[in-house]
């Protein structure tokens, strides 16, 4: 049932992503590639004092990437840029160890995909983009 439930969510976010425009006013921005299957985004966000007051990602890619960048704009959406940072730590780390760390709340449904070497890459693609915008704005590349 959970699995099943967790495919709902996965399908709902890649067909019908959230936040998936281009934002006016952005402060950070990043881009992300995925060489192994193609999937390509940018993430911008507009972030004022330490609070991420909007987010959103362009780009096309697999069901999982795009799953995965509109989960991460509702989840990082009116949140601090330290709580995204660690947020992003906890899920990459999540989808690379057999461990599951609290508080990943939606995003657990994507935690299936560790068992799918290449499609970790294709599930971490925006978040390395977040942290890559809160650090340094540059290009990452998922290799």
């Amino acid at each position: 049932m959970l699995d099943d439930l967790y495919q709902e969510t996965i399908l709902d976010h890649g067909r019908k992503p959230r936040n998936h425009r281009k934002l006016p006013n952005a402060t950070h921005r990043a881009e992300g590639y995925n060489p192994l299957c193609g999937d390509r985004l940018v993430l911008e966000l507009r972030v004022e004092g330490e609070r991420i007051e909007d987010v959103a990602f362009e780009g096309c890619g697999c069901a999982i990437s795009q799953a995965s960048a509109s989960l991460l704009t509702t989840e990082v959406k009116g949140t601090t840029t330290a709580l995204a940072v660690a947020l992003s730590q906890r899920f990459r780390a999540a989808l690379t160890t057999d461990e599951t760390p609290e508080g990943l709340g939606e995003l657990e449904c994507l935690l299936g995909v560790r068992n799918y070497a290449n499609r970790v890459k294709c599930a971490t693609l925006a978040w390395h983009a977040l942290t890559s915008a809160l650090e340094t704005g540059s290009t990452v590349t998922s290799e």
